[in-house]
């Protein structure tokens, strides 16, 4: 649940004011910010989780990035082409019981009797998660329902198709118009992708599975977004821009963008 900057003394604490108190706004208190802020650590590291999951902690930082993106205690979230769950069972558990998190996947990717089993063992563990098979632009969630939501390494996939995985062309804006009429006043949305060069973006992403970050800030703010923050955490000049993110060499070790949007209000 997003915690505004500011906020106005309520009338049931006036009786402890001075004499000819008429209401005053003021910072919130570290201790109020400190309560809407998830034990970031303790949701990665407590035990259960897959091991092939806790593996990949290492090179994903989850922590560091929920706490970049300032995700709160409380939060409705949306988990966007979840995949097996990685982010969807710490996001759950970093929002508590009073928070849900629902992780989309599109059917064809989940309905293997290994997927089914993974994410069988992802909500047991966390019941405020629930995945909902659906293709990306015919998922609609209510109008604004949703506190935050995460674009994991997927967001180069709204410009990628692939008769193989039955994974139809779509059209972006379709898709964040969708979000952001999901999105609540205020709502952030947090997207990390392989940094992609320049050029015609579904050949790009045909061939390497990355995104110009060009390409993706210009497409949020052009949905209504406003760019809140980015991050260099992932960064890597090493990187080599022309190899598929799946290729030995740089998997794992891609470069990667690091976006905080927001939906204005």
């Amino acid at each position: 649940m997003r915690a505004s900057i500011f906020l106005t003394l309520a009338t049931s604490a006036l009786a402890f004011a001075a004499p000819g108190y008429a209401g005053e706004t003021v910072p919130v208190s570290a201790a109020a910010a400190e309560a809407a802020a998830p034990d970031f650590a303790s949701a990665v590291t407590a035990p259960g989780r897959d091991d092939a999951d806790v593996a990949l902690d290492e090179s994903r930082d989850p922590a560091a990035v929920l706490a970049f993106m300032g995700l709160e205690t409380g939060d409705a979230v949306l988990d966007i082409f979840a995949g097996g769950g990685y982010y969807s069972e710490i996001l759950g558990r970093a929002v508590g019981p009073d928070g849900t998190v629902i992780a989309v996947n599109p059917p064809q990717f989940v309905s293997s009797e290994q997927s089914k089993a993974k994410w069988a063992s992802v909500t047991a563990r966390q019941p405020n998660v629930t995945m909902v098979p659906s293709q990306l632009p015919d998922y609609k969630p209510a109008e604004n329902s949703i506190d935050f939501a995460m674009l994991h390494l997927i967001y180069h996939d709204f410009y990628w198709q692939s008769e193989k995985f039955k994974f139809e062309k779509m059209d972006p804006a379709v898709v964040l118009a969708n979000l952001y009429a999901g999105m609540k006043p205020g709502g952030v949305v947090a997207v990390i992708d392989h940094v992609g060069s320049p050029g015609e973006t579904r050949m790009v992403v045909e061939k390497t599975h990355r995104i110009d970050p060009a390409t993706a800030r210009a497409d949020f703010i052009k949905a209504g977004f406003v760019l809140d923050g980015e991050s260099e955490m992932f960064a890597n000049p090493e990187d080599d821009l022309e190899k598929n993110v799946f290729d030995p060499a740089v998997r794992g070790k891609t470069s990667r963008f690091v976006m905080r949007f927001r939906k204005p209000g």
